[in-house]
């Protein structure tokens, strides 16, 4: 059971490219199905000068509140005797696998979807015979609105000017969450540097593939895509995240983390002893807590193919 359990989560944690970023708060148990982030407004700049002996007006404190529910998800799969009795492989390990995947995907998707749904957005301009066209909507966009290291740029001068901070130690970097056709148009450019000719593998991040100025880019599959409604006609849009910190947070209530469960031949209603089954559930939530920290740029890309699929 302690194999399977740590094969589970082995194989699952690497997929869940859009925690990395993301502050932590776990809920306790037995402390409720909701949990409410607190945020602290800056005050306001105190440029007037003091009055000798007079003690100047206190400046409140302001506090916004987001709640966010916790929700429970999983999967499972049966197994048969006759299927035990004649594969040839582990049909546990296999499960165990295929559930993995399942789960990592599950949880990644959760999360990304929600900043998927942050309301600062920058539109890739269309391009023709070299002159821009700015794009207001996703509709407007078309085949040359392409990620560019411009478009990188103004969403990072967006996150500075709102005071933003970077990720990580040692004044870090900001961080751009991007899907292998977006990324394939920005490595073609002269600013692009290879993730391991500037870190160490223990200093680079889950997907991580290169750089531009004081962005790092983390690749992943399971980046943002729209197709259809709302969409140009026949053509996906793709949606790439660059981040400061602080701009998120995921929780998961202690104790109900991702869990493996198996269940032998017999259990239940089973008289023959002919079900077993492997299945894993876990309990999960994320919220995005600062906008301003977050810019979700939206283009199409040259590697498009009519076979891409929104996910």
């Amino acid at each position: 059971k302690t194999f399977y359990e740590k094969r589970l989560i082995d194989q699952a944690e690497p997929r869940l490219v859009h925690d990395q970023f993301a502050d932590y708060y776990p809920v306790p148990q037995n402390g409720g199905k909701t949990i409410e982030f607190r945020k602290y407004d800056s005050l306001p700049k105190a440029t007037t000068p003091l009055t000798e002996g007079v003690t100047p007006n206190g400046q409140a404190l302001n506090v916004t509140t987001i709640t966010s529910d916790l929700h429970q998800y999983g999967g499972w799969t049966p197994l048969t005797d006759v299927l035990q009795m004649t594969a040839i492989d582990n049909n546990v390990v296999q499960a165990t696998s295929v559930l993995a995947s399942q789960s990592g995907r599950t949880m990644d998707t959760i999360v990304r979807d929600i900043l998927a749904g942050g309301t600062n957005v920058i539109y890739a301009p269309k391009v023709s015979d070299g002159v821009e066209t700015p794009v207001t909507s996703r509709a407007g966009l078309d085949a040359t609105a392409q990620l560019t290291v411009d478009l990188i740029e103004q969403a990072v001068a967006q996150l500075k000017v709102q005071n933003a901070d970077p990720i990580g130690s040692a004044g870090g970097s900001y961080v751009c969450i991007i899907h292998p056709d977006t990324a394939y148009d920005l490595k073609k450019d002269p600013a692009w540097v290879e993730a391991h000719k500037y870190a160490s593998p223990e200093e680079i991040f889950e997907g991580e593939i290169g750089k531009i100025g004081n962005v790092r880019f983390v690749e992943t599959s399971e980046a943002k895509i729209w197709t259809g409604t709302g969409c140009p006609s026949g053509l996906a849009v793709f949606g790439t995240l660059v981040l400061g910190a602080h701009a998120y947070a995921t929780t998961e209530l202690e104790g109900g983390g991702l869990q493996h469960i198996v269940k032998q031949l017999g259990y239940g209603d089973d008289p023959l002893n002919q079900r077993a089954s492997v299945g894993w559930k876990a309990v999960k939530t994320a919220e995005r807590l600062s906008e301003q920290y977050m810019v979700r740029i939206e283009s199409c890309s040259a590697r498009y193919s009519a076979k891409a699929k929104a996910n």
